[in-house]
């Protein structure tokens, strides 16, 4: 079954019977994302969450100086939307790309929905995701104003250890907040003290 990675996730916040899955299932669409296609450009409307079951995609915005700011990464077994977009159904700031070749299941903003009124235990799982995202991100903005560079870049190895040695160097470094320039700086200083 294409979706055993998707209901281990489920798994660790709800249970659902076979017939509940079943449901689950029919509201699921799975897709191919080549490298560097983007499944959202800034502007649109988001309307799916994105379960990443192989591959990566990243989640960025550009400023007015085209500088990208990487916000998340999505590797196998994660979640990816923009939400302010998804939540309001207005056009959204984030862009969505493949950074590999990925796998992904997305469920429509619409059929998340009729989930809710079918299985109402979903209404938690996604409750439990949004509030597991807020918390995230309201810490790493603290992270951000508080920490230093070397200490964002330990908290992204933990968050992300699969993703260390596996991405770019600058979206690394745009995540944590730093030119490429000073992060290899960085990173070669850790290097030599370990």
């Amino acid at each position: 079954m294409p979706y055993n990675l998707l209901v281990n996730n489920i798994s660790k916040y709800i249970q659902l019977n076979e017939a509940e899955k079943e449901i689950l299932f029919g509201y699921l669409k799975s897709k191919t994302i080549k490298r560097r296609e983007f499944i959202l450009n800034e502007g649109e409307i988001c309307k799916y969450s994105v379960f990443v079951t192989s591959g990566c995609l990243r989640g960025f915005t550009v400023d007015k100086n085209g500088v990208e700011h990487v916000l998340g990464f999505a590797p196998p077994d994660w979640w990816i939307a923009d939400m302010y977009s998804l939540i309001s159904q207005k056009p959204g700031i984030l862009n969505i790309e493949a950074l590999e070749d990925t796998e992904a299941i997305l469920l429509s903003k619409a059929n998340q929905e009729k989930l809710y009124r079918e299985v109402p235990k979903f209404e938690r799982f996604f409750r439990i995701l949004t509030e597991n995202s807020l918390v995230a991100n309201q810490q790493r903005i603290v992270d951000n104003m508080s920490l230093t560079a070397e200490e964002r870049y330990s908290i992204f190895c933990k968050r992300y250890p699969t993703l260390i040695d596996h991405l770019p160097q600058k979206q690394i470094a745009s995540y944590i907040g730093v030119t490429p320039e000073f992060f290899s700086r960085m990173r070669s200083g850790i290097l030599r003290r370990s």
